[in-house]
């Protein structure tokens, strides 16, 4: 027999590698070297299940039909999915443990069951545990499909044999190929099974969820080739403390990338939000200084989020600014804006900027709210408690427009709100606006002016 040869993997981005090294050349990590087994070409005719060359075609041979979707009857989930399950198509969610992954999906397949054949495939806990927690959230008499297991083998061959139309495997770290000798979570056994999954997917028409770990820093655990593979890439966010989770999604083949999706954590699982505006509203008794409310989006829809700041007197050496939800560079970026183009000497304040909720905003329309609640709090003066403001600040000072800006200011409209600051180029043609006030500003002066 010939001898078995091997080959060396970096399990943190996939690099090979002749022989065996203590560090990365690639990615620089340490101790992350592994060896893997090189398997020998498949020879003569491919089998049924390998992938085959196809006719070419020019684009206008291809037919414009879009890929039939049917509901998980989850509105929030359908929502950040981008309107339902696409048969076929492969959604990886990742998440902290114990954020409620397995709920949202578990809750999921139960009342799929009902109209499709749906499998929940189990490879960190039993069948018991499964329905036990299927008890408490009230889905033990769901016609849902269960199955522990581990071998990815078997998992195919028990998926053949019940054609399920969704199916959820929990997690892809567990699961293994026997095929490959290195042990389950390892890159190739992840990027195998993976592969094998996702094949299966494409051939069967069925939808798959694909439940992946996370590292210390938030991101999914094994390699990133895994997040090229699938159609849909779903984070579970949100602060194990308070009931509001958060589904985003980062990637999507089907639908809008960056959608969210928020859900309250009940005795009863997972309950989607109907108004997630007023989650990220704090209730004041009277005006509180330093608090500005702005209308950011997220995905498809406005979401309203409050923005409080604190400025304080720093009595080290060097003055703190620390943001929380926000982006720490551009919160140093707009108060040295401010400084320049305001006077407001910040040089021995610390600068504390929260976002409401735990929600994360990435966007640049949250620029003129967070130097309008400096202000606020380091003149001590409250703004008025029912005033809107977004808009994007450039370094000379000029107030930018932002996209879909009448979408923002009919979400205030809707909430009640009185007045709003906004970019000039963003003024409306229509009045359709209510008892809105509308203030356009052009630069930084202008709206400090206004109020």
């Amino acid at each position: 027999m010939a001898r078995a040869t091997a080959q060396f993997q970096c399990r943190e981005c996939a690099t090979l590698l002749p022989k065996w090294a203590g560090q990365c050349p690639d990615c620089k990590s340490w101790n992350s070297i592994e060896e893997i087994p090189v398997r020998a070409p498949a020879t003569g005719t491919p089998s049924p299940g390998s992938a085959s060359a196809g006719a070419v075609l020019t684009l206008d041979q291809i037919p414009a039909s879009e890929s039939p979707r049917f509901s998980s009857h989850i509105d929030e989930l359908d929502r950040v999915l981008g309107g339902g399950l696409v048969a076929g198509s492969v959604v990886l969610l990742g998440g902290d443990p114990g954020i409620g992954k397995s709920t949202i999906l578990l809750q999921c397949l139960a009342q799929i069951g009902g109209e499709h054949p749906a499998l929940y495939v189990s490879g960190e806990e039993s069948l018991e545990q499964v329905g036990l927690r299927a008890q408490r959230l009230g889905l033990a008499d769901s016609r849902l499909q269960l199955l522990s297991a581990t071998c990815v083998e078997d998992i195919l061959a028990q998926a053949a044999a019940c054609k399920p139309a969704v199916m959820v495997v929990d997690s892809i770290q567990t699961v293994f190929s026997a095929s490959l000798q290195s042990a389950p979570g390892s890159v190739s056994q992840v990027r195998e099974c993976a592969a094998l999954l996702t094949r299966f997917a494409k051939q069967a028409r069925c939808a798959i969820f694909l439940v992946g770990h996370v590292t210390k820093e938030g991101q999914l655990a094994g390699p990133r080739v895994l997040e090229h593979m699938v159609d849909t890439v779903l984070y579970f966010e949100g602060d194990l403390s308070t009931r509001f989770r958060l589904i985003r999604a980062v990637k999507n083949r089907f639908g809008a990338a960056n959608e969210l999706g928020i859900f309250a954590m009940t005795d009863q699982g997972l309950k989607p939000v109907g108004n997630p505006s007023a989650i990220f509203l704090a209730q004041h008794d009277q005006p509180v200084a330093g608090s500005v409310v702005m209308v950011s989006r997220e995905g498809t829809r406005p979401l309203l989020v409050e923005i409080q700041a604190l400025v304080s007197e720093s009595h080290g050496g060097h003055p703190r600014r620390l943001s929380v939800g926000l982006e720490s560079n551009r919160l140093a970026m707009l108060i040295a804006i401010l400084q320049r183009h305001a006077g407001i000497p910040l040089h021995d304040q610390d600068v504390f900027v929260n976002a409401v909720g735990g929600v994360r905003i990435a966007e640049t329309g949250a620029d003129l709210a967070i130097l309008l609640a400096i202000l606020s709090s380091y003149r001590d003066r409250p703004l008025h408690p029912r005033m809107l403001v977004f808009g994007e600040v450039g370094l000379s000072g000029e107030v930018r427009p932002v996209a879909n800006g009448e979408e923002r200011l009919r979400e205030a409209a809707k909430h009640g709100f009185e007045r709003a600051v906004i970019p000039r180029a963003n003024r409306p043609r229509s009045k359709s606006f209510g008892a809105l006030e509308l203030i356009p500003v052009a630069h930084l002066a202008d709206a400090l002016d206004a109020l």
